[in-house]
């Protein structure tokens, strides 16, 4: 992975993203969805136990008491938000240790990529070289991006309805909704500003139109 011009600083929230080369997809099915979620949680650790092969071959129930144990020992980033799309994915991230996003990064990206290709039978990389990092400055624009993230699989068309998207499995919208089964995100970053999760949600749903008009109006000043 190419060196990052501008550091990444400890402390600081990033919206992260990348997307598949040529818009190629990179999630066609629930398994690898599901997949990649795994990875993310796992690889966020400061110190992994173990490979990540090793760890999917433990029984399932002690699978979580596994990384119980390791996140005491802290992790290279926090995760915010995310939502993954057929052929992208958005982060909210943020950096806890020194170089904690790239490192993340790179083993999330270089492991999904391992298992996709042998899924799939083919060879080389999946994802753009380089994954696109914005700092968050202020709590106004966290807000506004971790709303942006939720709201993709609508505004993409990926769900039809505004109950799909409260119900898109690959986000962590529904982490929101439910903070305390939370278990990828640490959504109280975000809902702190907010009276309560539905309130978050009307917050969401409130510009659910507008952003899918803007994405329309996107792809037509593209085509």
């Amino acid at each position: 992975m190419p060196m990052r011009i501008t550091p990444l600083v400890n402390g600081e929230i990033y919206h992260v993203f990348n997307r598949g080369i040529n818009r190629q997809p990179t999630f066609y099915s629930r398994r690898d969805y599901r997949r990649a979620l795994l990875t993310i949680r796992f690889y966020r650790l400061l110190h992994p136990p173990q490979r990540l092969s090793d760890f999917l071959q433990t029984d399932s129930k002690k699978r979580e008491t596994i990384l119980a144990n390791a996140e005491k020992h802290g992790s290279l980033v926090t995760v915010l938000a995310f939502c993954l799309m057929p052929n992208h994915f958005h982060l909210l991230l943020r950096q806890e240790t020194d170089n904690g996003i790239s490192k993340f990064m790179g083993n999330f990206q270089n492991s999904y990529t391992r298992y996709f290709n042998t899924r799939h039978q083919r060879d080389g990389a999946i994802f753009l070289t380089q994954f696109k990092a914005v700092r968050m400055e202020t709590e106004d624009q966290l807000l506004h991006v971790s709303r942006y993230i939720h709201l993709n699989p609508y505004s993409s068309y990926i769900v039809k309805t505004q109950q799909q998207l409260l119900n898109y499995p690959w986000s962590s919208l529904n982490e929101y909704l439910n903070p305390a089964q939370a278990i990828i995100s640490q959504p109280e970053v975000v809902l702190s500003s907010f009276k309560n999760p539905r309130q978050y949600q009307q917050f969401v749903l409130d510009q659910a139109d507008y952003q899918r008009r803007l994405e329309e109006i996107k792809h037509l000043t593209l085509e």
